[in-house]
């Protein structure tokens, strides 16, 4: 995945270094240099979906993944869309759990639009046909080099896409697809996010602690190759520590109705602790139950950013389910209003929700939240892509390791992960890499990316269109590691 040292250095010999400079007069053939048009890195996500340019900071075009459909049968995309409470629209997700696609026609779309409403707009066409002068006379038809024109946003821009490490190959191959045959990109290339995320921290050897939305995965990265036998996936992640509020919040005295902010006419001040006063908006035809899941979301998002904090009992010196007492006594609490004004101190439930993260017997459980499995654990799930990988590659992942994601943002876990690496391998040189910027963190592996295909010698990796037509879409397993 990483840009390839001199072929010397891999013992390869003159083929190695012949086959790439072969690539590399091929792509500059097509007119693609590296001094022409930037890379576009589309980094798409279970919760959001991000695109930039190569080369910059941060993606210009960051929209939600989730989508509206519609009682007419149209979907609808984007935060203003898909947040406005419009009668009997579902809210839907083209990605199943494991972030990967379940529907490919809804994919190609909200991707089609992340770059095109943010980077790349719609091509100039016929003056005629830009809505500044009278339409053409009816029944002419449009002139198809334009209608090409319109259909091909990329057709001078190289596109790199990231990917979970457990992506299927046919996955896989319907990427580059959309990519070079509908989208008409000149190259191509497709990036393990693992890997992406350790470029970005500059760490071509690490081990990559991923926590998202949807799930948690842990990544051993040598010398910028993913060591697949070691990647591991977890359903424990920031999804389901909203779940774990949800329940928290159900089975407290009194109960904490999670209200939505769209559902909120007016409110008024009230005390910690005493009921809400507030005017509640009432619909003829309401929107979707997901509608009001998804805005329920958003109030457990606010709770988990300004609340929920880990606890460390490597630090504390015993359990959370030991220090319960304490807590309440000690601990100051953070305070949090909801939306129909109710708010409170909250102390040892802000622990709570995240504790199951790390012990399996600290989850709260319900009827349709059973115990998660002891395996997806951020602990097992490190010490297991540990004990996967090569004794001679471990030292170099314990001594970088990366952790990541829009979910690891929660207080206090990068010290709860290094307790708990430290713990399992005493005696090893352990380190933990973890940005400080908010927008890293959050999108790391669009930031190796936008890197990566940033860089000058980055060009040889890069699959033409005509490498594309000359050996089709299984050419991505070949060369996308």
């Amino acid at each position: 995945m990483s840009v390839p040292p001199p072929a010397v250095e891999y013992g390869a010999g003159t083929q190695l270094h012949s086959a790439q400079n072969t690539r590399q007069r091929q792509y500059e053939a097509d007119s693609h240099t590296k001094d022409e048009i930037a890379a576009i890195v589309l980094d798409p996500g279970y919760s959001v979906t991000r695109a930039g340019f190569a080369g910059e900071d941060t993606p210009k075009s960051v929209l939600p993944s989730y989508y509206g459909h519609l009682q007419d049968g149209s979907t609808v995309f984007d935060d203003s869309a898909v947040h406005n409470p419009t009668p009997g629209m579902e809210i839907r997700n083209h990605m199943n759990t494991d972030s990967t696609v379940n529907d490919w026609d809804i994919a190609e779309k909200l991707w089609y639009y992340s770059i095109t409403s943010r980077l790349t707009g719609r091509k100039q066409t016929s003056p005629l046909r830009n809505g500044l002068n009278d339409p053409p006379p009816q029944g002419e038809d449009q002139e198809m080099e334009d209608a090409e024109e319109q259909e091909n946003p990329l057709a001078e821009t190289p596109l790199l896409m990231t990917e979970p490490g457990w992506n299927p190959p046919k996955n896989r191959e319907k990427t580059i697809e959309i990519a070079l045959e509908k989208w008409g990109a000149p190259a191509f290339w497709l990036g393990r996010e693992g890997v992406l995320a350790a470029f970005s921290s500059g760490k071509p050897s690490s081990l990559v602690i991923d926590l998202g939305a949807s799930s948690t995965s842990v990544t051993p990265v040598h010398d910028g190759l993913m060591l697949k036998k070691g990647t591991l996936r977890s359903p424990l992640a920031g999804n389901w520590v909203s779940d774990q509020l949800r329940m928290i919040f159900s089975q407290s005295n009194p109960q904490v109705n999670i209200t939505p902010h769209y559902m909120i006419s007016s409110k008024t001040p009230v005390d910690a602790g005493t009921p809400a006063q507030a005017t509640y908006r009432s619909f003829a035809n309401p929107p979707h139950e997901s509608f009001y899941r998804l805005q329920q979301e958003r109030v457990l998002t606010e709770f988990k950013e300004t609340c929920v904090q880990v606890w460390n009992p490597h630090k504390q010196g015993s359990s959370l389910a030991q220090n319960v007492e304490h807590i309440k006594t000690q601990d100051q609490g953070r305070p949090f209003e909801f939306p129909d004004g109710w708010n409170n101190v909250f102390s040892v439930d802000r622990y709570r929700a995240v504790e199951g993260l790390f012990d399996e017997n600290a989850a709260i459980t319900d009827d349709k939240n059973p115990a998660p499995k002891a395996e997806h654990t951020i602990p097992k799930l490190a010490k297991t892509a540990l004990d996967a990988i090569d004794t001679d590659i471990k030292p170099h992942c314990l001594y970088n390791v990366v952790v990541t994601g829009g979910s690891s943002l929660f207080y206090g876990l990068n010290d709860r992960v290094f307790s708990e690496v430290q713990a399992m391998y005493q005696g090893s040189r352990i380190r933990l890499h973890s940005p400080g910027n908010l927008v890293e963190r959050k999108y790391a592996s669009w930031v190796g990316g936008s890197i990566l295909a940033s860089l000058g010698t980055f060009h040889q990796m890069w699959i033409s269109k005509k490498e594309y037509e000359e050996q089709g879409s299984m050419i991505v397993e070949k060369r996308c590691k």
